[in-house]
């Protein structure tokens, strides 16, 4: 009897184990409407990850066949996506740059939008939601909202539109402008999966 409960405990936790999240399908929002990001790569990496929604899994990013290594400074803060959005036909999530203490892959922070910054790469006009997390015990940069952060940290905005504008040199990324975060907020709703 010990040997079948003790089989049957390992086939259960085989299974629980063998299940994988679908990040892209957690909600948006949690049940107390608290934004949620789902970070890919941590801050202080040159190594770009994405989450494969076939795979169900962290991958590196490929340029040329190759992992995707940033020849620039590394990430400023943790880049990920919103969950449950869909900016394309191959799925991927509006991309979300949280400003905290580097976060792992994989982990799921609530944040709250700060700003909205605009690129142009390739002729196309590219949105990533600026946020920090709502716990203000996560925050290195106390502020909630884009006057905040404006007023009292006016060069993390010039540091993030320089190193977007130049973190990619191949893809010919220019800075177009900041939005505050009600634009943040209308940007994540527009591209929120129905």
């Amino acid at each position: 009897m010990k040997l079948y409960t003790a089989l049957c405990l390992l086939l259960l936790a085989l299974l629980l184990f063998s299940c994988k999240n679908d990040y892209a399908e957690l909600p948006a929002y949690t049940g107390n409407k608290q934004l949620q990001a789902v970070i890919e790569t941590p801050a202080g990496s040159n190594h770009k990850l994405v989450y494969n929604r076939e795979k169900k899994a962290f991958v590196s990013d490929k340029a040329a066949d190759m992992d995707r290594v940033i020849g620039f400074l590394p990430y400023p803060g943790n880049f990920g996506f919103i969950p449950s959005t869909e900016i394309d036909s191959n799925g991927k999530g509006l991309e979300i740059l949280v400003l905290s203490e580097r976060t792992e892959t994989g982990t799921v922070v609530e944040v709250i939008p700060v700003g909205l910054i605009q690129l142009e790469t390739a002729g196309e006009l590219q949105h990533i939601v600026v946020a920090v997390p709502a716990r203000p015990s996560e925050r290195y940069i106390d502020v909630t909202s884009f006057v905040a952060l404006t007023q009292e940290y006016p060069a993390v905005k010039t540091i993030l539109q320089n190193w977007f504008a130049n973190y990619n040199p191949a893809a010919h990324t220019s800075f177009v402008g900041w939005r505050d975060e009600k634009f943040a907020d209308k940007e994540i709703q527009r591209w929120m999966k129905l």
